[in-house]
């Protein structure tokens, strides 16, 4: 009996072992293709960011060799300065090194392409490069030449070796793993040598890209919490401030803030955020359902968010856009001074839709960019600015706006709303020197 069922069973278990051998198998074979592949990706960015790198110093050095009056060739060597550049940071982001610490060095090319790409996209022929900027160039070919330099010997390492990214990613993504990897040494050498290159002079626009904004360039005195808490009260017109919870963030730094908090009912909190400087209102939510039946129309809702705004201290506010989402309409508004729509100083007001209620203020960038600005007077005339549209633009609006171009500067402009090719658009020419500073599709 014990025979008979051995020899039934022994056929059937030997096709479970070798089904389960075969699976196995193609198992390994499908880890070990996708390892495969994700090594080979790695390599080729690495080997294509040391290539980068040797092109981006050749670039700088023949930028820097052709006369000084060669605007046009500046232009040229600066985009392929941006260009390479952007690619390099593309090659970075594929490698796996988020584990390592590489941010000064991303930092670094960041500033390379942003400095390049500002400088080549302004008219150097009126504005030619300057002293500085070739002081700046000459500092980055030098740079660049080290950092190439250091890559060239990875790389050769990493050939003669036959050393593989995979090892690289399994070191940084365990502890256990011994730090003494080679391309992982190199990285590291080559962020301790970036991050002790002196500061360079960037210039003011790209400087002002990383510059960050913080309560320091409030004005007004700092608030206590009981001050905050009457604020709260007073903008949700409630009669007492008991009701309101005052929580200080980040006491001693300069991101000091206050969070209030006050009970609506139902589990639901309504939560503002102020400046501890000044005790601006930075945001406001009240997060309740907004439900999924539409009472209110788009041309109410920005009613009764201008009616908001007026009430609680921001006059003078232009809608500039809107976003219809969640049975709720985000409106955006920017601030009026002297008839000219100032796109610096905006804020978004949440009204919901089953009622008209407003739910939410995000004004951070009112908050911070609000100050005293002497408007300059348009150089050429409106008809002048109509000239330069192109012919089959069909104009439904026009007003003054002051905006900020590429170039992080704040330049006065016609803004002409209309339609071309089947698409609403807003078009901002300076009014200054006529060109077309910026396009949006509305």
């Amino acid at each position: 009996m014990y025979a008979r069922l051995s020899a039934m069973l022994f056929p059937i278990v030997s096709l479970f072992l070798i089904g389960s051998v075969y699976w196995g198998y193609q198992e390994h074979q499908e880890k070990n293709s996708v390892l495969l592949k994700a090594e080979n990706q790695y390599q080729r960015a690495f080997h294509d960011l040391s290539y980068h790198m040797d092109k981006l110093n050749e670039q700088l050095g023949n930028t820097l060799a052709v006369n000084s009056t060669s605007q046009s060739y500046h232009r040229k060597g600066l985009v392929n300065v941006w260009r390479i550049t952007s690619e390099a940071q593309n090659e970075i982001n594929q490698l796996p090194l988020t584990l390592l610490p590489f941010s000064t060095t991303e930092e670094f090319l960041s500033k390379i392409a942003n400095f390049s790409y500002r400088t080549s996209v302004r008219d150097l022929t009126k504005q030619p490069l300057t002293d500085k900027e070739y002081a700046t160039l000459k500092t980055l070919y030098k740079n660049s030449q080290e950092i190439s330099a250091d890559l060239r010997k990875m790389q050769a390492k990493v050939l003669q070796d036959n050393l593989r990214w995979m090892d690289v990613e399994l070191a940084l993504a365990s502890e256990r793993t011994p730090s003494d990897n080679t391309i992982i040494d190199g990285f590291k050498t080559m962020e301790k040598k970036v991050s002790e290159y002196p500061e360079l002079d960037w210039g003011p626009s790209v400087s002002a890209l990383y510059e960050k904004r913080t309560p320091r360039m409030l004005t007004g005195d700092k608030l206590e919490p009981q001050e905050i808490a009457r604020k709260t009260a007073k903008f949700l017109g409630l009669r007492d401030s008991g009701a309101v919870k005052v929580t200080e963030n980040a006491k001693g730094t300069e991101y000091e803030s206050y969070s209030a908090t006050v009970a609506a009912g139902n589990g639901r909190n309504i939560q503002m955020d102020f400046t501890k400087q000044g005790g601006k209102l930075i945001w406001f939510m009240d997060p309740r359902d907004t439900g999924k039946s539409r009472n209110v129309s788009a041309r109410e809702a920005e009613e009764e968010a201008r009616r908001f705004l007026a009430s609680r201290g921001y006059p003078d506010m232009e809608a500039i856009s809107y976003d219809d989402a969640d049975n709720s309409l985000n409106i955006t508004y920017a601030s009026v001074h002297g008839g000219v729509v100032v796109y610096p100083e905006k804020l978004t007001v949440k009204v919901a839709l089953d009622n008209g209620q407003v739910v939410g203020l995000q004004a951070a960038d009112f908050v911070y960019e609000r100050h005293d600005r002497k408007l300059p007077k348009p150089r050429i005339s409106e008809k002048e600015a109509r000239k330069l549209l192109n012919p089959s633009f069909r104009t439904t609006g026009m007003r003054l706006s002051l905006i900020e171009n590429e170039l992080r500067e704040e330049v006065l402009c016609y803004e002409f709303r209309g339609s071309i090719n089947g698409g609403d658009y807003r078009i901002f020419v300076n009014a200054d020197t006529g060109i077309e500073e910026k396009i949006e599709r509305i």
